[in-house]
């Protein structure tokens, strides 16, 4: 059997959850059956079962195109280059509506059964018009095209196979759920304090972590107007960068400014930090805080439990079905608006539970323990990558057949 991805991210351009997982199944499945990746960038290397090859997406033909608009030609045409190298997979699989028109292709012009696994879905993220003005209408109507037309559908969570089956028309059979995973191995604790020394993050004081892009969807605005309600000797470390918009980046900017008139012992590093770097963050954190408006699963949050870090997350999406209230962590409820989605009914409410949340943790540490280890055991006990690909390649396995 041979798979095939089509992804927008892939080594050593990933910023997202998407890409992280891409990286990670693609890596597992090679163990079981040959690997083929296509993705956006210059990648070119190949191991015994692994293949990438990266298609360029910076093209200059659109420069003349509309700002917010560039992003959707310039899509298109990485996809089309994407699919018109021939096709000897088996399965075709895609990641994120980036690479959907690619896999529409492909099962149009070679008759290969399509595979979409929804990281997200486009009707839950209206923000993004901010990035992608009427664009938006077109990744949508791409989005909608793929899922409606795929053999099968991998959904992330529970909450995210009932937003497909809610907002597509497609046969509830065809949804399959496979969670998201993390390599064990990789993500567990480390001593090494190399990175807190090199961005000033004091050892012996206690320390909450944010890590994330800057974008609507991860809430971050409502951590960092949370900080105010953060106990005094807490330091913040803000891990964000790639923010969407120039527009969200300088609201980001105006945050911590004024966040940073009271407190000293905020850290912000405004770029993607890589793994090894991270992973020492999470290690010596006392609390992740995940502050996400829609999240449909929130793998950061299983890296942070790996490293054996206590957690305060949004109860949101798949974020419930990770992270285990008073156990692993606190979920913060957050109360949406009906008439503007995914925004807070009381966004100063929702900080200052956030910030209690926090407080609570970082205060009481026989309690920050007892989450640490039972957060590292939950991660072991349901998030292991090779259990994952299994379940892979089992649904590859009955669309083959049914073929």
């Amino acid at each position: 059997m041979k798979a095939l991805f089509f992804t927008r991210e892939f080594p050593p351009y990933v910023y997202g959850g998407a890409g992280v997982h891409v990286e990670y199944l693609a890596g597992e499945l090679a163990k079981l059956m040959e690997v083929e990746v296509r993705a956006f960038g210059d990648q070119d290397s190949s191991s015994k079962n692994l293949s990438v090859k990266g298609l360029p997406y910076e093209n200059s033909d659109f420069d003349h195109a509309d700002d917010k608009l560039k992003a959707i030609f310039k899509t298109l045409s990485t996809d089309l280059l994407m699919s018109a190298d021939p096709i000897d997979a088996d399965i075709v699989h895609c990641h994120t509506w980036y690479s959907h028109f690619a896999g529409i292709l492909a099962k149009l012009c070679y008759g290969v059964p399509l595979v979409v696994t929804t990281h997200s879905l486009e009707p839950l993220r209206p923000w993004k018009r901010e990035q992608l003005g009427r664009g938006y209408d077109a990744s949508s109507w791409i989005e909608k095209t793929a899922i409606e037309m795929a053999d099968s559908l991998i959904a992330v969570s529970e909450e995210t196979k009932e937003d497909v089956l809610k907002h597509f028309d497609v046969d509830e059979h065809k949804v399959k759920v496979v969670y998201n995973g993390i390599d064990l191995e990789q993500y567990v604790v480390v001593d090494d304090t190399s990175v807190l020394e090199e961005y000033g993050i004091d050892k012996n004081k206690p320390y909450v972590l944010f890590v994330g892009r800057i974008t609507r969807q991860k809430g971050i605005i409502h951590l960092v107007n949370a900080i105010k309600y953060i106990d005094k000797d807490t330091q913040v470390i803000l891990c964000a960068g790639a923010p969407d918009t120039p527009e969200i980046g300088k609201e980001m900017e105006d945050a911590v400014k004024e966040a940073s008139k009271t407190r000293d012992n905020i850290v912000w590093i405004d770029k993607m930090l890589d793994k090894k770097d991270v992973i020492q963050l999470y290690s010596h954190a006392d609390v992740f805080c995940c502050p996400s408006i829609y999240e449909p699963f929130g793998i950061i949050n299983i890296e942070a439990m790996a490293c054996e870090t206590a957690v305060v997350a949004s109860a949101v999406g798949g974020i419930k079905e990770v992270v285990v209230e008073g156990e692993t962590g606190l979920l913060i409820s957050l109360e949406q608006q009906k008439s503007a989605p995914f925004e807070p009914v009381n966004a100063d409410q929702f900080s200052k539970d956030l910030a209690a949340g926090i407080n609570k943790v970082i205060n009481d540490k026989e309690l920050q323990h007892r989450m640490a280890k039972n957060g590292r055991k939950r991660v072991e006990d349901y998030f292991d990558w090779r259990a994952i690909a299994k379940q892979t390649e089992a649904i590859y396995k009955s669309l083959i057949d049914k073929k």
